[in-house]
């Protein structure tokens, strides 16, 4: 209560947040995404994935603030209040949900690796501009580090892709 009181931080709030691969694939820097929203960061700061099939899994335990209506996208909040944005592929939106599904809803506790959204890898393929998909924090502002573990090839649900550390 002290702690509270003089304007520290809670002792179960973390300060550190490890953000493991939603998907199996290959890892690509947020600057070589094919899109300037992304590769410019105008969304914040992250990574990308090439992914191989079509199973987005969570990256951190959480709670999902929200599953865009079009199943192309879900953006997750951490203990430590990091907010996190999966984006499927690039210009999916204009697919208006044909091929995903979510798997989970807005407010769900959800836990590394459990399975998010389902999307048919080859119809992104064919209808979207590209299957790649950044992993953004979307408040990078409470981060005060953000390191790129960056793999090569990531596996789903156990590949770690970025840690956060110094989280204000």
């Amino acid at each position: 209560m002290l702690r509270k009181l003089f304007g520290k931080k809670d002792q179960d709030t973390p300060t550190e947040e490890i953000v493991v691969s939603p998907l199996n694939g290959r890892i690509i820097p947020l600057e070589e995404v094919p899109d300037p929203v992304f590769s410019e960061k105008m969304m914040g700061d992250g990574i990308a994935v090439v992914p191989e099939d079509g199973e987005l899994m969570s990256p951190v335990d959480g709670e999902v603030l929200q599953v865009f209506p079009t199943k192309h996208a879900v953006g997750i909040k951490t203990k430590s209040g990091l907010e996190i944005l999966i984006h499927i592929g690039l210009e999916t939106v204009m697919m208006k949900g044909e091929g995903f599904t979510s798997l989970v809803k807005e407010g769900d506790r959800v836990r590394t690796g459990q399975p998010l959204i389902s999307f048919n890898v080859d119809l992104v393929k064919e209808k979207a501009k590209s299957t790649v998909t950044p992993i953004i924090i979307t408040n990078g502002e409470k981060a005060g580090s953000v390191e790129k573990l960056s793999p090569d090839q990531a596996q789903a649900g156990t590949t770690q892709i970025m840690r956060i550390t110094d989280i204000k």
